[in-house]
């Protein structure tokens, strides 16, 4: 194949896989910014294997860079404390989960309650609807991790929807 081919195969990839990737990325950053740059630098480094990865599942290998890339980041900031409060995010037009869920923003401020990794269960399992082996291979885990993970995850989820749910009546 043409090196004008596979650039053109990969310009299609990602203007067909755009929107997926970055409701992802954006669940499981938690912050629309972070993800955006999470996919775009993921997106970089897909390029780079193109060749070889064009051929395969492409989607699958790019899921795994932006879980793989969101821990690396969660890992070198665990040792920094954050002061105060976090500031909200703000309101986009193109929300990448506008189509999905009816109250975006509760689900993503639900998330971000989440420890990364249970984060990236849920996402994984409820949004990419991976089964529970495919999660523990994407995170590099046991299937019981990925079981537990999720359970306990789903319990903080509903709760905190449930709060933000009394606080808005």
């Amino acid at each position: 194949m043409s090196q004008e081919s596979e650039d053109a195969a990969y310009a299609a990839f990602v203007e067909a896989a755009w929107h997926r990737h970055l409701r992802t990325a954006t669940l499981i950053t938690g912050d629309p910014h972070r993800a955006e740059e999470l996919l775009q630098d993921c997106l970089v480094k897909l390029y780079l294997r193109w060749g070889r990865l064009s051929a395969g599942e492409p989607h699958a290998y790019l899921r795994q860079m932006l879980v793989n890339g969101n821990v690396s980041r969660w890992r070198r900031l665990r040792g920094e404390h954050l002061t105060g409060d976090l500031p909200e995010s703000p309101q986009h037009r193109n929300d990448p989960l506008g189509d999905r869920f009816d109250d975006s923003d509760a689900l993503r401020r639900a998330l971000r309650t989440l420890p990364a990794r249970a984060r990236a269960v849920v996402v994984l399992r409820h949004v990419e609807d991976l089964s529970e082996k495919e999660t523990a291979a994407v995170l590099g885990c046991s299937l019981g991790t990925v079981k537990s993970q999720n359970a306990r995850a789903m319990v903080r989820l509903r709760a905190a929807l449930r709060e933000n749910e009394e606080v808005a009546r």
